[in-house]
Parts: structure tokens; sequence; C-alpha cells
């Protein structure tokens, strides 16, 4: 299984360096890939598929509208086109609720509007993030904040761990390895952007807003992390799904991603290009 895991994560740690690099429209695809796998999950463990296999209403509305949210932002939508195109995938569930009345449950709606919200769109930051100036270089915060905050919170609390972070939900988790994770990855972020980002972003202090912002975003991906096992908990399953060998689903491996990236995306817009 270890090997496994690791071979899964060498994998993983190649396609992400070879899509963020392309950036643009490979990016954006792959992304949308994501994107629409992450929805089929956590619709899934939210049981709203249909058990026969069959596609349901919600589904369609959703990956209609988690495609045509990535094409306006793959071609050149405004920021504040983004936003319009969430609220009419929210139109749009309503639309099937209203019409389709009493086949669905507003709490159904609901919850499959928040599998559109969650994973998806959050996802879509790292592409916003690449598309910023300098973009190409504050893009690794996201997986500096998540990916090594994940690694060393697990490796100090495995050495350190005493004081359980949350028992109930999650009991291998530690106080220790979390403020482990998060010195990590602010410790990983300096020597990033002191022996990289520092030679090219000249005028700031750079290596200290690349810190904090490494700091914030550590913390933010254990709350991520902690929120995606808390649904696994809530509906009794162990993985979203078996796509990636030792890791499980799409939502498994980018629990932390998916908060980590809107959070840079805008640290980055306030610190380093505000």
């Amino acid at each position: 299984m270890f090997m496994t895991r690791l071979f899964s994560s060498i994998v993983l740690v190649v396609l992400a360096l070879t899509t963020v690099f392309a950036g643009g429209y490979v990016l954006a695809a792959v992304l949308l890939i994501l994107a629409l796998i992450a929805f089929r999950e956590l619709m899934k463990a939210c049981a709203l598929t249909h058990p026969r296999g069959k596609v349901s209403g919600m589904e369609i509305v959703g990956c209609a509208g988690i495609i045509a949210y990535y094409l306006l932002m793959a071609f050149g939508g405004e920021t504040q086109y983004l936003f319009l195109a969430l609220i009419t995938i929210l139109v749009a569930f309503m639309a099937l609720y209203v019409f389709t009345f009493p086949k669905y449950r507003a709490e159904q709606i609901m919850c499959a509007f928040f599998c559109v919200a969650y994973a998806p769109i959050m996802l879509s930051f790292i592409y916003l993030v690449r598309e910023l100036p300098y973009g190409i270089y504050s893009v690794w915060m996201i997986f500096i904040s998540s990916w090594i905050c994940d690694t060393c919170a697990y490796a100090v609390g495995i050495l350190f761990g005493k004081h359980k972070l949350v028992p109930v939900l999650s009991p291998k988790k530690s106080i220790e390895g979390a403020l482990g994770g998060i010195a990590g990855s602010a410790l990983v972020g300096a020597a990033y952007a002191y022996f990289i980002v520092e030679h090219v972003i000249s005028g700031q202090k750079v290596t200290w807003i690349f810190v904090l912002i490494s700091a914030v975003g550590a913390v933010i991906s254990q709350v991520g992390d902690l929120a995606a096992s808390a649904i696994k908990r809530n509906h009794e399953i162990k993985d979203y799904g078996n796509l990636i060998p030792g890791h499980g689903g799409i939502m498994d491996r980018f629990d932390s991603v998916i908060f980590t990236a809107p959070m840079i995306y805008f640290l980055a817009l306030l610190l380093i290009h505000g």
C-alpha cells in the first residue's frame, strides 16, 4: 500500500507540474475534468445519484453549469461574470426544483448546489491564480500550503503528537502535527520565495509575504482536510472514490487544495498585486 501511495503521489506531482507550467487552456481543461469527477463523487457521497446508474436532472444541471463556468473562465470571462455564472447555476437548480415539483426535496437541491460550489468552483481558483501577474510563481503556494503542510503535519504528528486536535472526527491528528504543518509550509514557502521569487519580483519583501501566505494557507488547508473527512463520516464512507490508487478519489487527494486555492488567490491579490 505504501509503495502504491508513493507511486501515485509521484505521478500526481508530475501531472501538477506539467499542467500548471502549461497554464492556459491545458490547465483549464484538466481542472474541468477534475471538477466534474469531484462533483460526481460528492453527489454520490450525498446519495444524490440514481441507484441504478441513471443520470438525474440534478446531475445534468450541475455538469452543464460546471462546463459553462469553466468555458467562461477559460475564454476570457471577467471575475464578476464568473460570480454571475454561479448565481445562474443556482437559478437553474431552483428552476429544476419548481418545474419538476415534487420530484426533488429542497434539501436535495441545496445539497446539489453545494456539490457544485464546494469542489468544482473552488478548484477553478488554481487557474485564476495562475492567470495573475507572476501567477506562474504564486500558484505554487497553493500546493506548498496544502501538500507540504499535509506531509509535515503527518511527520511531526508521528514523532511528537500527544494532544488530539479533533478526537471525535480524526483521532490520529494532533495539535503538534497541525502546528508542524503550518511551520513546515512557512519554511518551504520562505525558501521558495528567497531562492526563486525574490529574483523575479522586485520592490517587495516577497519572502515575508510568501511566509504569511504559506502559513495562512496551511491553516485553511487543514480545515479543508477535516471538512472533507467530516462529510465522509456523516455519510459513513471510507473514500470518495478509487480513481487514484492508494489515495481514493479526487476529493480525497484534493480536499485541502480545494480550500487553499481561493485563499491564495485573494491573498495574492491583496499582498502581491494590491
